[in-house]
């Protein structure tokens, strides 16, 4: 009994709007402090042109955890999502060669949302764990990425696809403009909107959310077509920005995605975390990695060093929520 009224009371906090706490500005405040840190170190860092960069090349890492934030917001997870940045890639590109760019893009997209779709069902109706459906699907999306492009890369020469991977809007890279708007439409819908709430709820616990009339089944799919629709935006973005639908592209983006949100304080168990804070853990590890750069840091070391941060970051979570759950007992 006891059990069940917390679990309720759970999803009720969870149906109400997220509030900014202190988490919030902490993981600002340790963002800050670090471009300060690299800027005094480096005078190259805080150059109109490097900043720039920095976004263009955090774009589709953080495209790709906006989509995993949903899916670990629900206590699900999503190692797909690399695999999938190659396999549309390859689709789009080998589509507009023969349809046209409109029909690329829509394949692109449709392709990664399908896979989402699968991995979903899968998940929900033949009760096979997330891991080890999403794992299936990472094998079998980079197979098909394969099989398609015949284990070639396809050239892109369309404008459309130069645009958005390499264009500008104003003074800012298209691929920047597209993260920021995935990251605007994912924010709104997870704070404003009732489905929002639901996967909030559905995280926090999934048995109390049933018996709340949530439809779980419903939304724990669809925060995996949502993965894997951001999956397919990221796809496109990435063979635009290289103007190649490489049939390797994406490999370890799903570990990079995970420690995006991991770094911006989501909690793998769901129901705690938000997209806004995800964004900040994608620049902190884009600008972390660029400042090693600068730095002349090796590549080796930038690797140890990376994994240290996510793992102090994670420690530096858990401990936080481990002493809010002390004081509110």
């Amino acid at each position: 009994m006891t059990e069940h009224t917390d679990g309720r009371a759970r999803v009720l906090a969870a149906l109400r709007p997220h509030r900014i706490s202190i988490a919030d500005y902490g993981l600002l405040m340790a963002f800050v402090a670090m471009c300060v840190g690299l800027a005094l170190l480096t005078p190259t860092f805080l150059t109109s042109q490097n900043i720039l960069n920095v976004g263009r090349q955090v774009s589709v890492i953080a495209i790709l955890a906006a989509g995993q934030t949903f899916v670990i917001l629900a206590a699900g997870i999503d190692l797909s999502v690399g695999s999938l940045v190659g396999l549309t890639g390859v689709v789009a590109a080998g589509v507009a060669l023969q349809a046209g760019v409109g029909a690329g893009l829509l394949a692109g997209l449709g392709v990664g949302a399908l896979a989402g779709l699968v991995d979903g069902l899968a998940i929900m109706l033949i009760r096979i764990p997330d891991f080890v459906v999403t794992l299936a699907m990472l094998s079998a999306a980079r197979g098909l990425d394969l099989i398609y492009s015949g284990g070639e890369p396809i050239s892109v020469n369309s404008p459309t696809f130069v645009f958005l991977g390499g264009g500008y809007i104003g003074p800012i890279p298209v691929p920047i403009v597209i993260m920021l708007a995935v990251f605007a439409v994912s924010y709104v819908v997870l704070r404003y909107t009732v489905f929002g709430r639901y996967v909030y709820a559905v995280g926090g616990n999934r048995r109390a959310a049933a018996y709340s009339a949530i439809n779980v089944r419903r939304v724990r799919i669809a925060v995996y077509v949502i993965s894997g629709l951001l999956a397919g935006i990221a796809g496109v973005v990435l063979t635009g920005r290289l103007a190649t639908a490489d049939p390797q592209a994406g490999v370890g983006y799903e570990l990079d995605s995970i420690a995006a949100v991991v770094l911006g304080g989501t909690s793998l168990f769901g129901g705690e975390g938000s997209v806004a804070r995800t964004l900040l853990g994608a620049l902190i590890l884009g600008v972390l990695s660029n400042g090693m750069n600068l730095l002349d840091v090796s590549p080796f070391y930038q690797q140890v060093v990376e994994g240290v941060v996510i793992v102090l970051a994670v420690a530096i979570s858990h401990l936080d929520e481990l002493r809010s759950r002390v004081g509110a007992e």
